[in-house]
């Protein structure tokens, strides 16, 4: 009905559920990260399924999903990993847009094919912007809902700004979403750090995705990588994507929460295509690497955006 403000009460809230919008960007010089999502792909889809701008305020849930219920009438949409997503009783699918009514209840489960699903509702989430974004910084305590993860008991406003027309994805165009090749990466700041042989090791060793990851950064574990002799590095700026190497010589993919400033050399960073692989990748997921040139990263990226343009369906 107009005029009725869309709320949902969070009854569950899975193990790590946060509002993320596009990102926080500009403020690395005050040591702030970009935050935003850890699947930008997925959560520009689940957005535009649902008619709102791509990088409205949605709900990020990582491996085990949010339990929510539908205080008013609402349009929804799920897009990234699969959960088990249940509404009114009845099994929904991701990445089609779903009417729900006042009382439906939604409940994610746990992820089977990814570490993170999007949850994007019509109009937006309505939260603070701070420093321009609605992102939430868990470490900062600050942006989202109270710089936080939910909680139970929870209540989401959603915005009542306008919003374009949901629109609906080709099924059969998503399969090329989530490629099991190698991450692509070219060559970091301090590549030359490291021997041929040493840098050859990390290109063809598979690394594992260790349980001490996070949105600040994925620990592998594998091929231990040496640099050519002990030296100091003076603490210098990181780029989103950088693969660091520390002193126990196994990398780690720097993420969105990252720290802005690190003093360990980086060998690689992840091209910004595939970043939003980075952010489906789950504890004990094996990984491998391959290099590009900047060219091929730029060209990457460029398929990636006509192919987000050609997937909508007339």
């Amino acid at each position: 009905m107009a005029g009725v403000r869309v709320s949902i009460r969070v009854l569950k809230p899975g193990l790590s559920t946060t509002v993320q919008d596009g990102g926080r960007f500009g403020y690395a010089h005050l040591g702030i990260s970009p935050c935003g999502p850890a699947d930008r792909l997925s959560m520009r889809i689940a957005n535009r399924m649902v008619g709102n701008d791509e990088y409205a305020p949605a709900l990020e849930m990582t491996l085990m999903g949010a339990t929510l219920e539908f205080e008013s009438d609402a349009t929804i949409a799920l897009a990234g990993a699969n959960c088990g997503c249940v509404l009114a009783e009845e099994r929904v699918g991701a990445f089609t847009p779903l009417p729900t009514a006042a009382g439906m209840v939604l409940h994610c489960g746990s992820t089977t094919d990814g570490a993170r699903t999007y949850l994007a509702v019509r109009g937006g989430i309505e939260v603070p912007l701070i420093m321009g974004s609605a992102s939430t910084d868990v470490r900062g305590k600050f942006g989202g809902v109270e710089g936080r993860r939910l909680k139970a008991g929870d209540v989401l406003k959603i915005s009542s700004a306008g919003a374009r027309q949901p629109q609906r994805v080709r099924r059969e165009a998503l399969q090329k979403m989530h490629s099991e090749g190698p991450i692509r990466v070219t060559r970091g700041a301090q590549h030359d750090w490291f021997c041929p042989a040493e840098y050859g090791r990390f290109l063809t060793s598979p690394y594992v995705v260790s349980e001490q990851s996070d949105r600040a950064g994925l620990r592998l574990t594998g091929e231990a990588i040496n640099t050519v002799e002990r030296r100091q590095l003076l603490t210098d700026g990181i780029p989103l994507g950088a693969i660091q190497v520390p002193q126990d010589g196994q990398p780690i993919i720097l993420f969105v929460d990252q720290q802005t400033t690190g003093g360990y050399p980086k060998i690689t960073n992840v091209i910004a295509a595939d970043m939003h692989r980075v952010g489906q990748l789950r504890p004990r997921d094996q990984v491998r690497f391959a290099e590009v040139s900047i060219c091929q990263a730029f060209e990457a990226l460029r398929e990636q955006e006509r192919w987000f343009e050609e997937i909508w369906q007339e």
